[in-house]
């Protein structure tokens, strides 16, 4: 991508300071990025529609100052959907991502992280998904997060019932998601969230823990449920991420990850859209395996005596 404007299903969105470097020294480029979110905009778009959006930016590359964006700035165009979300003490403007050219325009003002709510527009305080994060004490233990990642998804699938799909972070873990139907409020999701993790780490307690203090982990993986409260967010699959490298949150097949990989350090901005022609998407059908909670509520009650 070049300086100049550009027409993204029919809407003129203007490119600028297309070749600076946004990642540091291996030559991927503000333009790059664009060019990536561009190519990938029919995998991204369906898990970022009607979803309010946060961007985390980096104007200065990588290395330079990141800035976590919830409010919609003035100088946006008109043509970006807005929703008012209510906070504590007021409301925020937040963008919903639902047409390429809003991709674009976010990727030229350097927003590289795109992190989404677990809920709806329309039901902003109900999720449609929970999501448990795998977080390795270090880099060097993505196999371990590859282990509890299939464990995790034993637990839910074969003994209670509700279906798990896995992403990488675009760091050293994975984040497994599940689909809910939109019954219950997050206070409620989270608790389920917690027992199932209390639960996981009963079971291996010498690798797992959901203790936060991480002075208290000793080296344990940590099973982060804390996400899932209203308005937190969590990395959209398929979005870039603002590390060297130019990672990228990916969703896997569950055989990839048993084969312990990919490794998070390959799939990048530069080898996702060949990966995605070569692939079914991981995560497609998703939402036809919504569930609620009660049945698997009831099961989990019944496990963790």
């Amino acid at each position: 991508m070049t300086d100049g404007e550009i027409s993204v299903g029919g809407i003129t969105v203007r490119l600028t300071r297309t070749g600076k470097q946004l990642f540091g020294g291996n030559g991927i480029s503000k333009g790059d990025l664009i060019e990536y979110y561009l190519t990938i905009a029919p995998r991204i778009l369906p898990y970022l529609r009607e979803r309010p959006l946060a961007m985390r930016r980096y104007p200065d590359g990588i290395a330079g100052q990141a800035i976590v964006q919830k409010n919609v700035p003035r100088t946006f165009p008109d043509w970006i959907t807005r929703v008012e979300v209510e906070k504590q003490g007021g409301t925020v403007c937040q963008v919903v991502c639902d047409k390429p050219a809003t991709l674009v325009y976010l990727a030229n003002q350097a927003s590289i992280e795109l992190h989404v709510f677990l809920s709806q527009l329309g039901a902003l305080d109900r999720p449609d998904q929970l999501v448990f994060d795998l977080d390795p004490a270090d880099a060097g233990q993505f196999g371990q997060a590859c282990r509890t990642a299939l464990a995790l998804r034993r637990l839910l699938t074969d003994e209670l019932g509700l279906a798990a799909y896995v992403k990488t972070t675009g760091g050293k873990g994975l984040h497994v998601h599940v689909p809910l139907r939109a019954e219950e409020h997050f206070d409620s999701v989270r608790a389920f969230a917690r027992q199932a993790a209390d639960l996981l780490a009963s079971r291996d307690p010498g690798r797992l823990t959901t203790e936060q203090r991480r002075q208290e982990r000793d080296g344990r993986l940590y099973l982060d449920v804390m996400r899932n409260a209203y308005a937190q967010l969590a990395i959209a699959p398929y979005s870039a991420r603002g590390r060297p490298g130019a990672p990228v949150a990916t969703p896997l097949h569950w055989d990839e990850v048993e084969d312990g990989g990919p490794a998070p350090g390959q799939l990048t901005i530069r080898t996702t859209a060949a990966r995605l022609a070569r692939i079914a998407d991981p995560w497609a059908g998703m939402t036809r395996h919504r569930r609620g909670l009660a049945g698997p509520r009831r099961r989990l009650d019944a496990l963790s005596r």
